[in-house]
C-alpha cells in the first residue's frame, strides 16, 4: 500500500485535474435516487481531489473524507474548503482513525478504490466498512475493469466477490449496475453496487438484548459489567485501542475503576446485588476489607486523572486488584452467547504489584492491571446506542435488585425504591468551572480576553464559563471543554451544540484559551492535566503530546458523533 500511495503523491496534480474534469453528478447518477434526502452523515473513502466530497456537502450533508495521500489530501482542502467536509489520513482495509472516532455513517461512498485491496485484505476490509455504516445505510462500491497506467498497481475484483461478503455480513445489494468511463477511455469499464443493511449487521444489539433481559442473574454482576462498558464506551472512549480486527483492549483496572464507581452508592444504602447480600459488602466477591476502608471517599472522586495518596491509595489500590480479579472469575468468564459457551469478553489480568506510595488513575498505571478484549461489534453498538441501551441496563437492574430485596424478606417500599433509583443514576463530577473561571481572571489581568464564540472582548464581570458540549447533553467537566464566554451569549446558546460552522469559526480563539489558560502547550501539571483529559474523553484525538490542532480536531468529531447520536439541536452564533 505504501508503494501506491507514493504513486499517487508524486502524479497527485495531474490526477486531481483529471477527477475534476468530470461531473459527480455525471459519475454518479446511478446513485443519486438512493442518497438521502435530508442531511445526513457520509464516509467517503479514498476521497482523492475531493470533488465527490464537495458535491455531497454541497446538498447538505457532513463528510468525512479519507484519503492516504498527503499531497492529494492538500490539493483536494485547497480545491475544495468546505466546514463540511472533515479529512482523516486513513486507508482500507483497516481504517484505523476512521474507526476510532466512534462515528456512523448513512452512505459510505467506496468510489474507484476497491482494485487497490488486496484479496486476501478485502474480508477484513468489508467487514470495516459494515461495521461504520448505520442500520438502514447504503454502501456504495464502484470497481473499476481495465488496464492500469504504468507503475499502477491494480487487483482483478468482481461484483460476485462483493455479493459474497454482503450475504456473509446480512446485507443485500440493492442496486447492481454497469457504466462506460466519463474520460471516454474505451478500454476502461464500470460496475457499481449500492448495499444495503437492514440491521447493524453484527448480531450486537440481539446480544445485548439477550443478555440484558433473557439470562439467568444469580447476581448484578453482568449487568454491572455491560453498564461499565458502555460508560467507558461513551465518556473514555479515548482508552480504547485495536487489540486486533475483532477486538477493542481498554484497561482492566479502569473497568475496575468504573465498577467500583457503580457499585459504591448501592451497596451504601444496602440495596442487595444477589440474594444473599443482606447490606454492604456482604456476599459479594470484590468487597473485601479494603472497598470498607473507601467508605469516606467519594464515589464521584474514581475517575481517570484523579491521584490518591496515603490510606486511601492503599485501600484503593488493593480494592482495584479484588474488583478486578472478581470481574474476570465471574460475569467477564460467564458471559457467553446465547449459541455457545465461550466467553464474548476475553480478559488478560496481570499482577499489579504492591501499593506504590500513591495512585494517580491514568491510562499507564490502569493498565497495569491487566487488559479486557471486547468483541468489536459490542464496543461500537455501546459507542453508538449508549444513550438507549443504557437505561434498559439500569431498568433491568433496579427490577433484578427489587426482587432480591423481596427474597430477602425486606422488599422496598415507596421510600426505598426511591433510594435505589437515586443510587442508580451515574454522578458525574460535579459542574465545576472554578478552575477555568480562576485561570480567565488571571489571564485578564495581563492581556485581553475574548469570548471564544462571539469574539467581543471579556471583563471579569461579563465573563461566564460555557460548556462547548452542553452539560445536559454529555456531562463533561474536562478542561477542553470550558470556555470564556460573554454572558449573554452563553444565556442564548443555553443546551444545544456549537454549529461546525460556528465551531470552526471558533478555532483560532479557542486554542489560544487552550493555551494561555492551561499551558497545554507545556508540560506543568495543568498542561499535562489537558492532554490527559482530552486523550481520554476524545477518541477521535490521534495527536499526542501537545497538539492542540489535533486535540481541536477530536473536538470537531465529537460533535459530529453527539449530533449524530443524540439528535441534539444546534446553535448558530
Amino acid at each position: 500500500m505504501s508503494d501506491e500511495i507514493a504513486w499517487y503523491d508524486a502524479h497527485a496534480e495531474t490526477l486531481a485535474d483529471r477527477y475534476e474534469g468530470v461531473s459527480p453528478e455525471r459519475v454518479h447518477d446511478w446513485l443519486r435516487d438512493l442518497l438521502p434526502s435530508q442531511p445526513a452523515t457520509i464516509l467517503d473513502v479514498g476521497a482523492g481531489s475531493g470533488r465527490d466530497a464537495a458535491w455531497l456537502a454541497y446538498k447538505g450533508h457532513d463528510v468525512v473524507a479519507v484519503e492516504p495521500s498527503h499531497r492529494l489530501q492538500t490539493l483536494a482542502r485547497e480545491r475544495h474548503d468546505s466546514p463540511r467536509i472533515q479529512w482523516i489520513s486513513d486507508s482500507l482495509p483497516a481504517l484505523k482513525r476512521t474507526f476510532r472516532t466512534g462515528l456512523a455513517f448513512d452512505v459510505i461512498l467506496v468510489s474507484a478504490v476497491w482494485m487497490h485491496v488486496a484479496p486476501s485484505d478485502r474480508a477484513r476490509a468489508f467487514r470495516k466498512l459494515i461495521t461504520l455504516l448505520k442500520p438502514g445505510g447504503v454502501l456504495a462500491i464502484t470497481l473499476r475493469h481495465g488496464p492500469a497506467e504504468a507503475g499502477r498497481r491494480f487487483h482483478p475484483a468482481s461484483a460476485a466477490d462483493i455479493k459474497s461478503l454482503a450475504r456473509d455480513h446480512g446485507a443485500f445489494v440493492e442496486r447492481e449496475a454497469t457504466a462506460e468511463d466519463q474520460l471516454d477511455r474505451s478500454e476502461i469499464r464500470w460496475e457499481q453496487l449500492a448495499i444495503r443493511l437492514p440491521d447493524d449487521g453484527t448480531g450486537a444489539l440481539p446480544l445485548l438484548r439477550h443478555i440484558i433481559l433473557n439470562e439467568d442473574k444469580s447476581s448484578t454482576y453482568k449487568l454491572g459489567l455491560l453498564r461499565v462498558l458502555c460508560r467507558i464506551a461513551d465518556s473514555a472512549g479515548g482508552l480504547g485501542s485495536a487489540a486486533d480486527d475483532e477486538h477493542v483492549s481498554i484497561p482492566l483496572g479502569l473497568v475496575a475503576l468504573m465498577w467500583l464507581r457503580l457499585y459504591k452508592p448501592l451497596l451504601k444504602e444496602n440495596m442487595p446485588q444477589n440474594p444473599l447480600n443482606r447490606s454492604g459488602g456482604e456476599g459479594l466477591a470484590f468487597a473485601k476489607e479494603a472497598f470498607g476502608r473507601l467508605a469516606d471517599v467519594s464515589h464521584r472522586d474514581l475517575r481517570v486523572g484523579v491521584r490518591f495518596e496515603g490510606e486511601d491509595g492503599n485501600a484503593l489500590h488493593q480494592a482495584l486488584k479484588d474488583a478486578a480479579k472478581t470481574i474476570c472469575r465471574m460475569p467477564a468468564h460467564y458471559m457467553t452467547d446465547p449459541k455457545g459457551t465461550a466467553p464474548i469478553l476475553r480478559t488478560r489480568a496481570a499482577r499489579a504489584g504492591r501499593y506504590p506510595g500513591d495512585v494517580r488513575l491514568d491510562e499507564r498505571y490502569l493498565a497495569s492491571f491487566g487488559t479486557m478484549q471486547v468483541p468489536t461489534h459490542l464496543w461500537v453498538a455501546a459507542q453508538r446506542f449508549t444513550p438507549w441501551i443504557e437505561p434498559a441496563i439500569v431498568a433491568e437492574w433496579a427490577r433484578v435488585t427489587r426482587s432480591y430485596a423481596a427474597s430477602l424478606e425486606r422488599p422496598l417500599d415507596d421510600a426505598g425504591r426511591a433510594r435505589l433509583w437515586d443510587a442508580m443514576v451515574w454522578e458525574d463530577s460535579k459542574r465545576d468551572v472554578g478552575r477555568a473561571r480562576t485561570e480567565a481572571v488571571r489571564l485578564l489581568e495581563k492581556q485581553p480576553l475574548h469570548c471564544v464564540w462571539s469574539g467581543k472582548s471579556l471583563s471579569a464581570a461579563e465573563l461566564h464559563i460555557d460548556h462547548c458540549f452542553p452539560w445536559a447533553v454529555w456531562p463533561c467537566g474536562d478542561l477542553w471543554n470550558l470556555l470564556p464566554t460573554h454572558h449573554t451569549v452563553n444565556q442564548r446558546k443555553k443546551d444545544r451544540l456549537p454549529s461546525d460552522r460556528l465551531l470552526r469559526d471558533a478555532e483560532d480563539r479557542i486554542i489560544g484559551w487552550w493555551r494561555d489558560a492551561y499551558r497545554a502547550d507545556r508540560h506543568d501539571p495543568l498542561g499535562k492535566l489537558f492532554m490527559l483529559e482530552a486523550a481520554v474523553s476524545l477518541p477521535g484525538l490521534e495527536a499526542t503530546g501537545s497538539d492542540l490542532e489535533g486535540c481541536f480536531s477530536a473536538v470537531t468529531l465529537q460533535r459530529l458523533r453527539l449530533q449524530q447520536n443524540q439528535q441534539v439541536p444546534e446553535w448558530s452564533g
